[in-house]
């Protein structure tokens, strides 16, 4: 017997292709909201990205209109600087410069660079008065000066034939000067030893003022020997200043030409210009010595101070030990008792 195939009724069937069409309904709403879900997350990204960029972008224009204002302050105040400048040149006559050789820039450098500035001591109550005695090269002439019952300056002779061990006057010596020689317009003044001639080159003059340096290694105060020539001379005394200053020396000038330059370089330095003010025995006798003590106390009233210079003389060391009473209007001081510490 053969068996019979059975085959699926007509509402079987239909109920299968019913649930296969809701299957695919339903794969296909499900892909759709996937799809949606995508779409509202990209477009959220994408929004956020733009208003990012649009933060940024606002940031580099605010930070550069910033700049551009800083700039053109800058500009302004650079043109105002400019303004100020030609408005001076201007408004300001021009100043000839009164020096007798050009000033080499080496030696211009020298003065900016310079640190200490030589100034006075505030004005006492009582006027000062300062006894420099020069040319002193032996013993028995510093001993006559300390004798003396003032204070009185000895400034020393660098070694020379009159005396070639003269330095070692100064040890032990609080207040003392150098007398340096220097070039003036007498050949016999001029063959001093190592005396300083206008014609040394700076090389030369540092050489010179190294060597006084190592004789006198505790000095601070130099003034000059003759050298009417040589502090006359704009060029040479100005590279010497700034020597001197570079090896921690002040320089007194003794005026021993009306016409010197050392005022003139002294303030260019912004030092306080300091000079004998008067010679006390250029003529050896105990009245005119007097006399010129006297007319040295008058400047000092009037200036309130005065420096005044003398010569180990006999008849010099017996004028200012009988000179009591000329000083009770000033008080007698050593050089560097005018001067700021």
């Amino acid at each position: 017997m053969t068996k019979k195939r059975s085959t699926p009724s007509k509402a079987t069937g239909k109920k299968q292709s019913t649930k296969k069409r809701t299957v695919r309904k339903k794969k296909k709403k499900s892909s759709f909201k996937k799809g949606l879900v995508f779409l509202l997350v990209l477009f959220v990204m994408v929004s956020l990205v733009a208003f990012g960029y649009y933060l940024g972008q606002q940031d580099k224009v605010s930070s550069g209109a910033k700049s551009t204002q800083k700039v053109s302050h800058k500009k302004a105040e650079h043109h105002k600087k400019i303004s100020r400048v030609f408005s001076n040149i201007k408004t300001k006559k021009p100043v000839k410069a009164k020096t007798d050789a050009p000033v080499k820039k080496e030696q211009l450098s020298a003065v900016s660079e310079s640190k200490e500035k030589v100034a006075l001591a505030c004005r006492a109550k009582k006027p000062k008065l300062v006894i420099i005695i020069d040319d002193v090269s032996k013993q028995r002439q510093l001993n006559r000066i300390r004798a003396l019952k003032i204070p009185v300056t000895p400034s020393i002779f660098p070694p020379s034939h009159l005396s070639m061990s003269s330095h070692t006057l100064a040890r032990g010596l609080k207040h003392y000067m150098i007398h340096l020689p220097m070039e003036s317009g007498s050949r016999q003044f001029n063959k001093q030893y190592k005396t300083l001639r206008t014609s040394f080159s700076k090389a030369q003059m540092e050489a010179r003022m190294k060597e006084i340096r190592r004789l006198f290694p505790t000095a601070v105060y130099i003034n000059n020997h003759t050298g009417s020539v040589f502090t006359d001379d704009y060029q040479a005394m100005h590279t010497l200043y700034g020597i001197m200053k570079k090896e921690g020396f002040v320089f007194i000038d003794s005026r021993t030409i009306g016409s010197t330059k050392v005022r003139k370089i002294a303030h260019e330095y912004g030092d306080t210009y300091m000079a004998r003010d008067i010679f006390i025995d250029n003529t050896q006798r105990i009245d005119y010595i007097h006399g010129q003590l006297k007319k040295a106390v008058r400047i000092a009233k009037k200036k309130g101070y005065a420096i005044a210079i003398g010569h180990p003389h006999k008849v010099t060391m017996q004028a200012l030990s009988t000179a009591g009473n000329i000083f009770k209007d000033v008080e007698p001081v050593y050089i560097d008792q005018i001067f700021q510490k």
